[in-house]
């Protein structure tokens, strides 16, 4: 059993391609459900995933899955992924990275702290792990080893964000430029922000603004209905722009934000419109500018554009820069973490087979020694016991934690095989039905005449 993964991302396929491969809407719930129906295991050579999880995102796709053979299931995911938009899968592969086992584990603790993002840092990713391990469980799709894997993956994300200052800086211009609008108004008791435009980066900037509590907003664009749909979105108003000397007066901070390729804010209408004796915050955030450069110069006015804006910008993206070595080293702290877990699933039945044995031949001993004190009161039945369950536990302890701790070390299948024939657990162990892939070092015999217990398991040698 392996732990693999299969993906494309924005470092390997163009967009064009992430735009045919994304799974949105009820997209993403069938395709689990066909990778969870389909049984490739009788065709072509390809093998059924055990355990399966789709993150699907504007900019990845990546499918991890448990399986018993990584080259075989790549090949099944590939297969799965071409299939989706019955792509060739010759044309699909040259963009697919393939990975198993610890770069795996390491490439999803990265991509939950968003330092495998397009924006170093940005917060939603966190999110999407954690939905795609929520869809995932809904469709039957996960097990023991990516339901430990996910769970740690999304607390790993969560540790980065509290503990390092990797997404605590604005890296976008629209937050950015929402930022710099508080902060200019922030002596105003509820300011009123007028933003012109209504495409995506409005939107952001409006977003940003009422996350941080700001209630008098305005949206103003040259086709009203766009203006008034994005409003209705956010529960504030829309302007026409008719309306735009109204909206000059009304505004504290205005942030444009078009796709105008010229300018549609001039001086002469600010000034026209602009009250005495009040400041009034201009924050340009398009390209080409919106705001005729002037506007700065008249009193009062306070005019920034893109290129104070990306200063901020560069300097978030340096301290979230800073930040990434600190994010790392819990990376590589939560991946030993989970490796321990993983590898001590391989001694566990054993441990637990152990001590049933143990325990039934104390129970055994117990039974002979009451039967020879007749007439034993309930304080010597309880003595007796528990001296038997204290020497099980005493004699017991040391050979559990070395399993444990050779587990830890990659060496728990040998260690584990030697127990069972050293105790005689060989008729209650299932170890030795294993396959090869289990082994980190060394492998389990191939043929079944072969798959005995013996020191040569010890020493990971066929």
């Amino acid at each position: 059993m392996t732990i693999i993964l299969v993906g494309l991302n924005h470092r390997t396929a163009p967009v064009e391609l992430r735009e045919q491969l994304a799974l949105t809407g009820c997209a993403l719930p069938m395709a689990l459900e066909d990778l969870r129906n389909e049984n490739p295991s009788n065709s072509n050579g390809m093998i059924r995933l055990q355990e399966a999880v789709i993150l699907s995102t504007c900019n990845r796709l990546e499918i991890y899955a448990v399986v018993d053979d990584a080259t075989g299931g790549w090949r099944t995911i590939e297969t799965f992924i071409a299939r989706l938009q019955n792509i060739p899968v010759a044309d699909v592969q040259p963009y697919l990275y393939h990975l198993e086992g610890e770069p795996v584990v390491q490439h999803l603790l990265r991509v939950a702290c968003g330092l495998d993002s397009m924006i170093l840092g940005e917060p939603q990713i966190l999110g999407q792990v954690t939905q795609a391990f929520s869809d995932a469980q809904a469709a039957g799709l996960t097990g023991p080893v990516l339901s430990h894997l996910l769970s740690h993956a999304i607390h790993t994300g969560k540790r980065a964000r509290h503990e390092t200052e990797i997404s605590r800086y604005t890296t976008s211009v629209s937050n950015a430029g929402a930022l710099l609008v508080l902060d200019q108004v922030a002596q105003m008791e509820q300011p009123n922000i007028l933003i012109i435009g209504a495409g995506e980066m409005a939107r952001l900037s409006a977003r940003a603004l009422l996350d941080r509590g700001i209630a008098n907003i305005a949206f103003i664009n040259r086709t009203y209905s766009r203006a008034e749909t994005l409003a209705a979105s956010f529960g504030v108003k829309a302007m026409g722009w008719f309306q735009l000397g109204e909206a000059l007066q009304w505004a504290d901070a205005i942030i444009t934000a078009t796709g105008a390729p010229h300018t549609v804010v001039y001086a002469k209408d600010v000034e026209q419109h602009l009250q005495a004796d009040r400041k009034l915050v201009v924050v340009d955030i398009a390209v080409p500018r919106d705001v005729e450069t002037t506007v700065g110069d008249l009193p009062g006015v306070q005019r920034y554009d893109i290129d104070d804006l990306q200063s901020i910008v560069d300097a978030n993206t340096a301290q979230r820069q800073a930040a990434v070595p600190f994010v790392e080293a819990i990376i590589e702290h939560e991946q030993a973490t989970f490796w321990e877990w993983y590898h001590s699933r391989q001694v566990t039945p054993v441990i637990q087979n152990l001590r049933r044995w143990a325990n039934d031949v104390a129970q055994t001993e117990i039974e002979q020694a009451l039967n020879r004190l007749q007439g034993a009161d309930d304080r010597t039945v309880q003595v007796v016991e528990r001296l038997a369950h204290r020497l099980v536990n005493k004699l017991l302890h040391e050979p559990t934690v070395h399993l444990r701790d050779q587990a830890a070390d990659g060496n728990g299948f040998g260690y584990a095989h030697t127990v069972c024939e050293l105790f005689g657990l060989s008729n209650q162990c299932d170890l030795c039905a294993l396959q090869q892939s289990h082994y980190q070092e060394g492998a389990l015999p191939e043929t079944p005449e072969a798959a005995h217990h013996d020191f040569h398991c010890m020493m990971g040698a066929d």
